[in-house]
């Protein structure tokens, strides 16, 4: 090994401390930006793949088959900026059963007579594409499980006509629940009902306003309201993206601070390194180092810890990023996807490129340091600095060891404002993160409806074919449930949900209809913009709805898939998260003839004032026992596999912050001890105890910590209130102020706080060990 080599080696090893501080600094770092940057590559690739390989459509449109006919809608292919088009295709909205179980979901079926290929391709996953009437494929993001040979009937249409499962095939476009023959539609379809569905190419379709644009032409020369519904190849992609682009922007904001931290600290580290080993640069360069050896010398003490941090990062972010990639996977069928290499790449050199500039500025003074110079200056700081502190301090009524620690930090301002920037950045990480776990919080409640102080939940309507029913279980009859609730004297307010599940015309899969019997808006129904229902006929909706179906507030949409098809108007949007948030909330009286036979799923009950909420269960129990069914106190759960994954990320990433930043402060703390050992010996041969020795290393962080806490608290809750919002976009939700404003008063102070946590951690250890330093051992240290 060269002498420059060995120069290296032993500072690496000397200074464990420090090494450690950057290594953990540049791990988190690398961590969050390798995981950040491969989430946002990467989100869009599995339907970017799909979409050109298959010809996705950039607008599907489903019409009224009763006001346009086939050959109208066909012209529709010429009009201006169509690049190619494929239909029209029959459509109708059915509800199978399967193989003996209870009534199954809507869902739409579409006939082709082929695959297709230049709009649209569908790609078959397994089994094969129908030749005749009776067979059926099923797409696989159907409601029902897809299984080859599976038999499907339809009793509610006239003959009841029985399908065979002949395939399993997925649109990437999702432009259909199931395909059948063209043949096959009319036995699928109901007097009266039934549509056609179109799917466009554009020449230009990158931008919302292109498609918008695009969907005028084609519809320009058709009859007004004919297009009852459509969907765009954007809000499909949008979807795609929604869980691994929902990680990107809080992965940003720790991605950030770790890179800014990371150079604070490498910068702070070499810095204090130079300062404390001057006599050393001296004798390197009496010996023969040149200026650049020294520096390079410095460089490499600080790339080396920094290197192992990098590679233990990159393994970090492709560990965290395998769940999130593989649920990608599955909704595509894409296999081995992996992280871009480009993008470890890209991280590495910029994390250790930065480290390099970081510790070549802070090594330049070494290499300008004159040979004599550097051997005549030894490492005690200024005598004049910061003594108009000390006088101040020592005027205070204060212990004389207290007072000493507070006037510390100007005695040495550079090192004190770097130890304080560390502090800063884990003060503004731990704010950030309780911020995000309210906001969470607040998700979640909205969620879960939960403000009632009692429900009756009822078993759930059968929706689907989950596979053979052995028996039928006898049902509470809703009526009763209602009068023992009503007949209890301490019930308040109280409100009735039912569920059913119906289709949207122009898009597919299941939209969960919930309609209320009484005043719900005291729910816990948050909502977002626009109001709640008052009267039969309107609804509200959550903001994927309405991005999903291209309406906004005071637009009308059609709900199929019932005894008969029911037009509600919005008139809000409301936050909930649930199925992708395709969900309609209406009155009950909306859907009776459409659906008279609802079944109550769940009972909400506000108490009186004053009631006891046990005592209220216990009595209304004793009522609802012979009925079947049992009340229970608060509002129904609601878990999240996100949000538990989104608050054990940002913990882990927050704690590595907060690490890094008591290591800085360790660091800087320790530095400064070793420069006053032989003033601590003098203290100590004075009478200075231990304890007055560790409460004077303690204090000396004091007013850094407090003023990095003060300001780290604002900044915090600024980080929060841009990532939420930006995560609420990823995931297509738009979020209120009850979601964002989560700080109060009386936790700002405690997070405030926080900075001196930190620094006081941070200490603790340095002044340990200047409480264990022999009084004649430090008095004979020069």
């Amino acid at each position: 090994m060269s002498v420059l080599g060995n120069v290296v080696r032993s500072g690496v090893g000397r200074r464990r401390v420090q090494t450690l501080v950057i290594g953990l600094a540049t791990m988190m770092a690398v961590a969050a930006s390798v995981l950040g940057g491969s989430l946002l590559v990467v989100s869009g690739a599995p339907f970017d793949d799909a979409f050109a390989k298959q010809h996705g459509a950039h607008l599907s449109v489903q019409f009224d088959g009763g006001k346009v006919g086939a050959a109208q809608l066909s012209k529709s292919k010429d009009a201006e900026g169509v690049s190619s088009a494929a239909g029209p295709f029959r459509t109708a909205t059915v509800t199978p059963r399967s193989d003996g179980a209870g009534p199954g979901w809507p869902m739409t079926v579409v006939g082709r007579g082929d695959p297709g290929r230049d709009v649209d391709e569908v790609a078959l996953l397994d089994g094969r594409w129908p030749t005749h009437s009776g067979e059926i494929v099923l797409s696989a993001n159907s409601s029902l499980f897809p299984t080859i040979g599976m038999t499907l009937a339809f009793p509610d249409l006239s003959g009841g006509p029985t399908l065979t499962v002949v395939g399993v095939a997925r649109s990437v476009t999702q432009t259909a629940d199931a395909w059948v023959v063209p043949s096959q539609m009319p036995a699928l379809t109901a007097p009266g009902s039934g549509g056609y569905q179109m799917l466009y190419r554009f020449t230009d379709a990158g931008t919302a306003a292109q498609i918008t644009a695009g969907g005028k032409a084609v519809t320009e020369s058709l009859p007004p309201g004919t297009a009852v519904g459509e969907q765009s190849w954007l809000t499909v992609k949008k979807t795609a993206e929604r869980d691994t682009a929902l990680y990107v922007p809080f992965l940003i904001a720790f991605g950030a601070l770790g890179l800014v931290m990371s150079a604070l600290v490498v910068g702070n580290v070499v810095a204090s390194a130079v300062g404390t080993g001057t006599r050393r640069i001296g004798i390197l360069k009496a010996v023969g180092f040149t200026p650049a050896q020294v520096v390079r010398a410095y460089v490499g003490q600080a790339l080396i810890p920094a290197a192992v941090g990098t590679a233990l990062g990159v393994l970090a972010g492709h560990l965290l990023a395998v769940p999130v990639l593989a649920e990608a996977e599955e909704v595509y069928g894409t296999s081995s996807l992996t992280i871009a290499p480009w993008v470890d790449l890209a991280v590495v050199a910029g994390v250790l490129g930065l480290v390099a500039a970081t510790a070549w500025a802070s090594a330049w003074r070494a290499g300008r340091l004159r040979t004599v110079d550097a051997l005549a200056v030894g490492r005690t700081a200024s005598a004049g600095r910061g003594r108009w502190a000390a006088r101040l301090a020592g005027r205070l009524p204060l212990p004389q060891p207290v007072a000493l620690g507070l006037a510390r930090p100007f005695a040495r301002p550079a090192r004190a404002l770097a130890m304080g920037t560390a502090v800063l950045f884990g003060a503004i990480a731990v704010t950030f993160t309780v911020g995000m776990g309210a906001s969470l919080g607040e998700v979640m409640k909205a969620k879960a409806h939960a403000a009632a102080d009692v429900v009756v939940p009822v078993p759930s309507p059968d929706f689907g074919p989950q596979g053979p029913v052995p028996e039928k279980q006898p049902r509470a009859d809703p009526a009763q449930v209602a009068a023992a609730i009503e007949a209890n004297s301490g019930t308040g307010k109280y409100y009735r949900a039912a569920t059913t599940r119906a289709t949207v015309s122009g898009v597919t899969g299941i939209t969960d209809v919930i309609a209320f019997t009484g005043d719900a808006s005291w729910g816990g129904y948050t909502m977002v913009s626009g109001r709640w229902i008052d009267e039969p006929g309107e609804a509200v909706v959550p903001t994927q709805f309405l991005a999903a179906t291209g309406t906004r507030i005071g637009d009308t949409v059609t709900l199929n898939g019932l005894a008969e098809p029911v037009t509600v108007r919005i008139v809000g949007d409301v936050l909930d998260p649930r199925n992708d948030g395709m969900q309609v909330f209406t009155d009950a009286a909306t859907l009776a003839a459409a659906h008279p036979d609802l079944t109550e799923t769940s009972h909400h009950i506000a108490v009186t004032s004053g009631t006891d909420v046990t005592g209220y269960v216990d009595a209304l129990n004793k009522d609802l026992a012979p009925l079947g069914v049992s009340a229970r106190a608060g509002g129904l759960d609601a878990g999240g596999d996100m949000v538990v994954t989104l608050n054990a990320l940002s913990s882990i990433l927050t704690l590595i912050l907060v690490a890094v930043a008591a290591l800085g402060v360790l660091n800087g703390v320790l530095l400064d001890t070793r420069e006053r050992v032989r003033e601590i010996g003098v203290h100590k041969a004075l009478g200075m105890t231990p304890r007055q020795t560790i409460a004077m290393v303690l204090t000396s962080v004091v007013v850094t910590g407090l003023a990095a806490g003060a300001l780290g608290v604002p900044l915090g809750v600024a980080l929060h209130g841009w990532v939420i919002p930006a995560m609420g976009d990823s995931a297509g939700l738009r979020l209120p102020d009850s979601v964002i404003a989560v700080y109060h008063g009386a936790e700002l102070f405690p997070l405030a706080l926080g900075g001196l946590l930190i620094a006081t951690l941070g200490a603790l250890l340095p002044a340990g060990w200047a409480a264990r330093a022999r009084t004649a051992t430090a008095l004979r240290t020069e």
